[in-house]
């Protein structure tokens, strides 16, 4: 299989958006991230939003993560016990490793660094062709790249026709299109599925 670029793979991912804020919250509670993503912002069109930050985690300490951006820029964002943290699933700051991509939004500070919110670890937003179907996986296909979509017992959910989220995933079909929430693994083109969208 073949390995897509980090850069091209989470290009393709959307944050801050009604959609990724609603795939999310189908699998817990997120009403942080929800109030972030609303949040008015008064920042001039086509100007870099202060406050929030993309990138890869380059190294972490106890409630601090070094985060290089897809333009190369270094960031610091501090952890705290508020900040809200989504890793698959709602989970604790520990669950950030070296390596993983993020979305982070916050306040910034007068040092630069960034205090976080929220933080979205290895989250990607992608409209598939759902091209096979195995028993614990899916093979997708996202604008010609292939990608595994790996199957999580008591995560993994699927919302038909915009009904509320369930877990039996029988109606979902080979040759259909699909909308998926996931949690890319790193340096892969594999992604564990939260929730996928698809019309029954």
């Amino acid at each position: 299989m073949d390995s897509l670029g980090r850069r091209k793979f989470l290009s393709s991912a959307v944050l801050g958006t009604a959609t990724t804020v609603v795939g999310a919250s189908t699998i817990g509670s997120f009403a942080p991230e929800a109030a972030a993503a609303a949040r008015k912002l008064d920042v001039e069109a086509g100007a870099p939003d202060p406050n929030f930050v993309e990138g890869r985690i380059i190294s972490l300490q106890k409630g601090l993560l070094m985060v290089t951006s897809s333009d190369r820029s270094m960031h610091q964002i501090h952890l705290t016990g508020a900040t809200s943290v989504w890793k698959l699933r709602p989970t604790t700051s520990d669950a950030a490793k070296v390596g993983d991509g993020l979305y982070a939004r916050g306040v910034r500070m007068p040092d630069g660094t960034l205090a976080a919110d929220a933080i979205w670890l290895n989250i990607v937003n992608l409209q598939v062709h759902i091209t096979s179907i195995g028993r614990n996986m899916m093979h997708l296909d996202h604008h010609g790249d292939r990608i595994v979509g790996h199957v999580v017992a008591g995560t993994t959910a699927a919302v038909y026709n915009s009904t509320p989220a369930v877990s039996d995933l029988s109606l979902l079909q080979v040759g259909k299109h699909a909308q998926v929430i996931g949690a890319w693994r790193p340096d892969t083109n594999e992604v564990d599925l939260a929730t996928v969208y698809a019309a029954a």
